[in-house]
């Protein structure tokens, strides 16, 4: 496989299931009493991952500011950042499995995502009035 098979619409579904579903993890696991860390990446990330899915350039944002591939690179880095969480910051031995679940379901996302940057789409750096994207 050489390119992405996630089309921009149905990632931008994802983004929005996604972020609400990372959000209130702690919640919906039931380890919203673990506080700290456990409590406040899932938290945190899912809340930028509405934000920022509200502010990038694709067929779900509603303010288009961001550049679809630079959102591409963010889910995968927060997808990483929650994969390795709880080994990092070591409540692994109290919850693991929703941040592995959920960061390898946003890294991935960004990664099989249609142009992706990593797997040989073209890297666009204008949009489509040939202007340089911030």
């Amino acid at each position: 496989m050489n390119k992405g098979f996630i089309s921009p619409g149905f990632h931008s579904v994802l983004d929005y299931i996604g972020g609400l579903l990372i959000a209130s993890s702690p919640w919906l696991f039931g380890f919203v009493h673990l506080g700290g860390a456990a409590l406040f990446i899932p938290l945190f990330l899912g809340c930028m991952q509405l934000v920022m899915t509200i502010f990038t350039d694709h067929p779900g944002g509603l303010i288009k500011v961001l550049p679809f591939q630079l959102h591409l690179v963010l889910d995968m880095f927060s997808g990483f950042i929650i994969l390795v969480s709880p080994f990092l910051w070591g409540f692994c031995s109290h919850v693991y499995l929703p941040h592995l679940l959920l960061g390898l379901l946003s890294f991935c996302a960004g990664l099989f995502t249609q142009p992706s940057p990593f797997l040989g789409d073209k890297f666009q750096l204008l949009d489509s009035r040939g202007m340089q994207r911030i």
